[in-house]
Parts: C-alpha cells; structure tokens; sequence
C-alpha cells in the first residue's frame, strides 16, 4: 500500500507542469515637470504570460506606485532573454 500511496505521489509530481520564469521589456512615461521615460525589464506572474495585455494588467500597477505610467508592452520571453536586455534596462532591470 506504501508503495503504492508513493508511485502515486511522484506520478503527480511528474505530471505537474514546470513552472517557469516569465519576464516582460516595457517602455514607461512618467510627467510632473519634465517629461522621463524608460525602457524595463519586469519579472510578470507566470498566468500573465499568454499576452502582452495580460502582461501589461500585471505590471502596469507596479508601475504606477512610483508614478510611472506603462506605455507599452515590447515582448514576453523567459530567463534565457535577460543577459541580451540587462545593459539596456539599466537601473530598471527587474525593479519592478
């Protein structure tokens, strides 16, 4: 039976679909004086992945704490596009 109860288990745990990391470029605007805007990368839940809308539902909040406003959604890649995106996000590179 023990053995059993345990096939079962990591049956389940095999079935169970990976979870990968989801990442989102940007562009975002924030105004108050002069205008600034800035390129970013965002780590995004992984159900906000299907869709640049999707994407944009889940980050723009995030944005908008600190005043920014998302302007558009670039592209939605996993972790193996980082590295290429890293120098040019800059300081916005995974903050939000």
């Amino acid at each position: 039976m023990k053995a059993l109860l345990a096939l079962t288990v990591l049956a389940l745990l095999v079935a169970a679909p990976a979870r990968a990391d989801c990442y989102a470029d940007y562009k975002a605007k924030r105004e108050g004086g002069a205008l600034q805007l800035h390129y970013g990368v965002a780590q995004i839940p992984q159900g906000a992945c299907g869709s640049g809308a999707e994407a944009a539902r889940a980050l723009a909040p995030r944005l908008a704490r600190d005043g920014w406003v998302l302007l558009n959604i670039m592209s939605i890649f996993g972790p193996e596009g980082l590295d290429a995106r890293k120098a040019s996000a800059g300081r916005y590179f995974l903050r939000y």
